[in-house]
């Protein structure tokens, strides 16, 4: 099959709705927004305490939290794989090659985005806005939603960074998940078992719906960064 026939042949794949390609595609944006729902709460609630509150070891976690940025996910899968198998620390919750894994990947894969974006965007927060809260006497909550907003398009530009980095990763999912047919197999993973195996249709269906999701979310990084700076 030369590349055209198979570009044809994926496009047909996707207008004509086949149900295994849309069930990975299913899997994917599932697994992956129940990890964004996760970690972005907690990825900028960590980098609002990493920029606003002073304690011991605070650098440290700064220079380390930058530092995972670039980890390989592959080695986080690794990591999680010991800790989840059978004789690992979690063994005994059975979590391996299930969603619920992967969804632990990719939140840990995720937090170092958010919370790196979010310590940069806060500390480089007009320090008025959090003054001013301080002066009116507001409550600490208050005062750090007051902040937060100050900040919210650099926010959704972190959101959109994470939700970019692990809705493609293939290492971490492929190791905790296992790659099972309508279970654990995602867009990243499907897309490299099907080229091994010759599919270039069902492959290159489904470069095309991860290309056009991460199409989308740099646009909305564009956007974002864009009324930030407005």
């Amino acid at each position: 099959m030369t590349l055209w026939d198979a570009t044809l042949a994926a496009l047909l794949l996707l207008v004509s709705g086949d149900r295994e390609l849309w069930g990975i595609v299913g899997v994917s944006l599932s697994v992956t927004l129940r990890a964004m729902l996760v970690a972005t709460p907690l990825g900028i609630a960590a980098g609002y305490l990493l920029a606003t509150v002073a304690f011991p070891g605070r650098r440290l976690l700064i220079v380390l939290t930058q530092g995972l940025l670039a980890s390989p996910t592959v080695v986080v899968g690794l990591i999680l794989y010991l800790l989840l198998s059978r004789q690992g620390v979690f063994g005994e919750l059975q979590l391996l090659f299930t969603q619920t894994a992967m969804i632990i990947g990719q939140v840990l894969i995720a937090l170092p985005v958010l919370i790196a974006f979010s310590l940069s965007a806060i500390q480089g927060a007009d320090p008025r806005a959090r003054e001013t809260a301080q002066a009116l006497g507001a409550s600490a909550p208050r005062i750090a939603w007051t902040l937060l907003l100050e900040v919210r398009f650099a926010l959704m530009a972190a959101v959109c960074s994470a939700f970019g980095r692990i809705v493609s990763e293939i290492g971490c999912a492929l190791m905790v998940g296992g790659n099972i047919a309508g279970v654990t197999r995602n867009m990243p993973t499907a897309i490299a078992l099907e080229t091994s195996k010759g599919d270039f249709a069902q492959g290159i269906a489904l470069g095309i719906v991860l290309l056009l999701v991460a199409l989308g979310i740099n646009s909305a990084f564009a956007f974002f960064q864009g009324e930030a700076r407005r």
